[in-house]
């Protein structure tokens, strides 16, 4: 790095006994990097793209509900189809460096996907407000965000934000400071404690689904939009390369066409 600097007569890291951190010219050169990676990348995968016989590791990350209730699914019937193509799927709620961590493919549930990235949309991820038909018939259905400070409610409880849930209607927009017993940071943990009724549970809606359309679970407060930070698009992200190799194309195509019929 010292090297580099001196090439290139800029200082790129701010160097203190605690951490260190780019500059502006550090950032702009990092960024130039990743172009030259990217631009690495697409030449090796010149070989895949011209290979009629899709083949390789593919590595792809994802959050973890997505991945174990939406990806995870589509995949026995990819490697089925694709006996050269291997499958990592990175299961993490954190954000990842495609660059640094080799991954080839992210999903990220966002409204606002990161520049320098080639990325397309997924599908809209709503978040629901859910309980069982057996808890609300005990303790009665919420009409009114207000409504839930006298409910049991199952949140995330990562931070204390988790407990202020927001909702919108129209141009109104409310904040409730929720309260329950069971407090769990897995959406698929929160459905079970929603379908032993034990409160109202905020969830994401590929996770509640099945159980909606079985009538075990019902939504509450139905005319206003759950607002939180795990809502939004889910972008499908990698580095900007023209020429996708096939293990890649058929990856995408095969996960494209899992959710499009899965919203049908």
């Amino acid at each position: 790095m010292a090297r580099l600097e001196s090439v290139l007569r800029v200082r790129l890291l701010e160097r203190t006994t605690r951490k260190l951190r780019l500059t502006e010219a550090g950032t702009a050169a990092y960024s130039r990097c990743q172009a030259m990676v990217a631009a690495a990348r697409e030449v090796l995968a010149l070989r895949d793209t011209n290979t009629a016989t899709p083949r390789g590791l593919v590595r792809v990350s994802m959050p973890k509900a997505f991945g174990r209730q939406v990806v995870h699914p589509l995949m026995p019937a990819f490697l089925r189809q694709y006996p050269e193509v291997d499958v990592q799927l990175v299961i993490t709620d954190r954000t990842v460096d495609l660059f640094e961590e080799a991954i080839d493919l992210a999903i990220r549930i966002t409204d606002a996907p990161p520049p320098g990235l080639a990325g397309r949309p997924l599908m809209r991820i709503p978040h629901l407000a859910c309980a069982s038909p057996s808890y609300l018939a005990l303790h009665g259905k919420p009409l009114h965000p207000r409504d839930l400070v006298s409910h049991s409610c199952l949140y995330l409880g990562e931070d204390e934000r988790d407990r202020h849930w927001r909702f919108r209607r129209g141009g109104d927009e409310v904040t409730v400071k929720v309260s329950g017993r069971y407090v769990a940071n897995h959406s698929e943990v929160r459905l079970e404690g929603a379908l032993q009724s034990l409160g109202i549970a905020s969830l994401p809606e590929f996770t509640a689904r099945s159980s909606l359309a079985a009538g075990e679970l019902v939504t509450v407060m139905e005319d206003w939009e759950h607002v939180t930070n795990y809502a939004g698009m889910a972008w499908l992200l990698y580095p900007p390369n023209r020429f996708l190799a096939a293990k890649l194309r058929v990856w995408i195509d095969h996960l494209v066409s899992g959710l499009t019929s899965r919203q049908e």
